[in-house]
């Protein structure tokens, strides 16, 4: 899936510089085009892999290159007042190239939160192609104004967006781990997984391998469609060779045909993928919530094609339908014949029923000054229950 990434604030940015070295590292060439926004000359500065020419620094009337301070309602003006400088430069983009925009921002700062919206707004204005949000959710000890940030930017983001995508720190973050100790791992996950999705079904990337029932951008456009909220889970597996004949290494150089060794390798990749498939559905997801809440899902098997069973992935599509209560559930490989490790990728889309969610907007809740009207707090607070409506 190819696409023009928008990176806005401090984390879009280095999310986006994250991205753009994974893209390049493997060579999946996913990232068409990258361009990053800040209100903060330094974080411009710090980036490593965007094009210093796709760098704009914005609302310098306003701060004057020094932030937003988390201040969303600044980080807005900022973005506004150079939107047509942003328009200009992300649409160097040759558009018949691109499947979708994907804009990336922290919902709990200042430019990102304020800014992203704005973005997101004005090219789904102007460009028939999907625009899609991928929001990062403060951690709860970051304090009340980073999840009143949230609570408003969340809802903003997903308005203007065609699907919203969310990474929860908290959820993602080891046990004990202070928040700066683990801005790294975070950033590492979120290219793994994000980067693990959209490069799926790039010719550039199959490198030869020939999938069975390949997942391309149409599948994840599908799966996004209708809106809402996403997360993502995922899980991999190094693939340990048998040097004793079989299907391993040494057997297939040998030209090995050992009908039992075959016939065990095949089981072996089963069971692999259906426990790969358990462990991305029920373990971390990008966003905690309750799965059968999910209104589509999207399965992709990725690793060496000698290693993915097409009934493996038929059995877990059967098994991730069941556990999500979900009828529209798309599945394939990704055969990526350099690689090393059998890795599954879930992703549902248009959930509702996210504990995270409320639990954000409750914060904001009690952090807002009492003279602040609380109507709009108290509306959002119903997404995440029981109702199927969504943001």
């Amino acid at each position: 899936m190819r696409l023009a990434i928008v990176g806005v604030g401090q984390a879009g940015g280095k999310v986006l510089d994250q991205l753009i070295e994974y893209d390049r590292t493997r060579g999946t060439e996913f990232v068409e085009h990258a361009v990053a926004i800040n209100s903060a000359k330094t974080d411009l500065m710090g980036l490593s892999h965007v094009p210093d020419s796709n760098r704009l620094l914005v609302g310098q009337s306003i701060v004057s290159g020094h932030g937003t301070g988390t201040d969303p309602e600044t980080g807005q003006e900022c973005v506004q007042e150079d939107i047509h400088e942003v328009v200009e430069v992300v649409g160097r983009a040759a558009t018949s190239n691109i499947d979708a925009f994907l804009v990336i921002a922290a919902l709990g700062g200042g430019t990102g939160s304020g800014g992203a919206p704005v973005v997101a707004d004005r090219l789904g204005e102007i460009y028939a192609e999907p625009v899609y949000g991928l929001g990062i959710l403060p951690g709860a000890e970051e304090g009340g104004i980073y999840n009143r940030n949230a609570a408003k930017s969340l809802q903003r983001f997903a308005r203007s967006t065609d699907s919203l995508l969310l990474f929860d720190n908290d959820a993602m973050r080891t046990s004990g781990e202070t928040l700066s100790e683990g801005y790294t791992e975070i950033n590492d996950q979120i290219a793994t997984r994000f980067g693990m999705l959209f490069s799926a079904g790039e010719i550039e990337a199959l490198s030869g391998g020939i999938a069975e029932s390949v997942v391309d951008s149409s599948e994840i456009i599908n799966t996004l469609d209708g809106g809402g909220i996403a997360t993502i889970g995922y899980a991999s597996e190094a693939i340990e060779t048998k040097n004793s004949g079989g299907r391993g290494l040494l057997g297939r150089l040998l030209g090995s045909t050992d009908a039992d060794a075959d016939l065990e390798s095949a089981g072996d990749a089963t069971n692999r993928i259906m426990s790969l498939v358990r462990r991305a559905t029920l373990g971390k997801l990008t966003l905690p919530c309750e799965r059968d809440s999910a209104a589509r899902a999207l399965l992709i098997v990725s690793g060496p094609p000698e290693h993915l069973s097409r009934k493996g992935i038929d059995n877990a599509r059967e098994w991730l339908e069941s556990e999500t209560d979900c009828r529209e559930v798309r599945a394939g490989d990704y055969p990526l014949p350099s690689e090393n490790r059998v890795a599954a990728l879930v992703m549902l889309s248009g959930v509702t029923d996210v504990p995270r969610i409320k639990a954000i907007q409750q914060v904001a809740i009690e952090s807002q000054d009492e003279t602040e009207d609380e109507s709009g707090f108290e509306e959002l607070i119903e997404y995440g229950s029981d109702s199927d409506e969504g943001i």
